[in-house]
This record gives structure tokens, sequence and C-alpha cells, in this order.
């Protein structure tokens, strides 16, 4: 019976991810497996890309259904990483589909236009974190904890309580969030070395 499921849907190196996995001894899969992620204790949703591609690619391979099922029936616990923290939103101003709606939060660009201070997007390198509340997922992590993020749009939570850690990039925006067994990072913890792995470990532990 897998562990944790990482969910390949062709949007990002999902590689990178496990064998963060592997290091700190855990155990996942890579698969795009209707089965598998039936069976999953965990979920991870990765990805690297557009919104709608990343949509439209779960609703060819017919995963949208089963996915919501595992995660607002049967509550197992899930993590959307970059653009899978974004999917799980009800909208995006990238494009026109929907999201997953998980949550109660869209997607949006970064927009300086009012602001003196007119920042580089995409949003890109290493940023800290302002955690807001606690939770297991942050279990050893601070405010000096840094991780490496590459991204243009942000999410914006529409209830407060759903943010566990702001970053600052012109404004404070959501870099992490949880709403019962949804959780999402717009980071890479499996490129921000001891702190990524941290993370991750964390997860598995929820």
């Amino acid at each position: 019976m897998p562990g944790i499921v990482i969910i390949d849907y062709d949007m990002g190196n999902v590689g990178s991810i496990a064998n963060m996995i592997k290091k700190i001894g855990g155990k996942s899969l890579i698969t795009p497996d209707i089965s598998a992620i039936q069976q999953a204790e965990k979920l991870i949703l990765p990805g690297v890309g557009a919104f709608e591609t990343g949509m439209r690619h779960l609703e060819e391979l017919g995963l949208l259904s089963v996915l919501s099922d595992k995660v607002l029936q049967q509550k197992t616990p899930v993590l959307g990483i970059c653009l899978g923290m974004q999917l799980i939103t009800q909208t995006s101003e990238e494009g026109t589909l929907p999201g997953l709606g998980w949550i109660d939060a869209d997607t949006v660009k970064f927009d300086f236009g009012q602001q003196e201070e007119q920042l580089r997007i995409p949003h890109m390198g290493w940023n800290t974190i302002q955690i807001k509340r606690d939770h297991p997922l942050l279990t050893g992590l601070t405010n000096e904890s840094r991780f490496y993020f590459v991204h243009s749009y942000y999410v914006r939570c529409h209830n407060p309580s759903d943010t566990l850690a702001e970053t600052q990039y012109g404004f404070p925006f959501t870099s992490v969030f949880q709403h019962e067994n949804v959780l999402g990072v717009q980071c890479h913890p499996e490129k921000s070395h001891k702190f990524g792995m941290q993370l991750l470990e964390n997860f598995i532990r929820v």
C-alpha cells in the first residue's frame, strides 16, 4: 500500500521531491495511477508552470474526482507545492479554468503598480517566512528559515486564519497555508536545503 504518493501530471521535476523524502527516511511513489492515489496515506501535488495547463493535465488524466474524494471526503493530508499550492485555490488570474477549490482562496499576479518600489517579477531566489500561527508543518522552523521561491503569482486566502506563514515581497503574501487536511507552500522545499528538508519531514509526521 503506497504511503506518500507524489502526483505525476507532467508539470515539473517530481524526482527531486522523492529524493529528498528518501534522504529523510521516508518512502514515496511518483505516479498518476488512480488506484495508487486511492490507497495513498498522504498526497503531494507538486508543479511548475501555468495554472490552466496544470488543471488541464489533471483533467485529462482523470484525476479531478479521485483527488477531490481523497481530500474532501476521506480527509487525506495533501501538500501542494508551488503551482500545486495554487491549483488548490478556487481561481487564478492566469486563466479562466477553475481550480480544485479545496481552500477558500484565489491565485493572483504580483502587481507593484501603485508602489514606489517596482520589484522584479517573477519573485525568484531565497526569502524568509514570517510564521503567523503554530502548526506541526512548521515544527523546528523560525522566521529566519530561508526557502527558495520562483513564482509570478501568489495565493490570497479569504480567511486569514488559513495563513500559516507569510513572506515579504513588496508586501506580505501567504507562503504557507493550512485548512483542515489541506496544506500548501509557495516555495520549493526540495530546493531549500535543510529548511525544506525539515518541512517535508514535518509533513511526513503530520
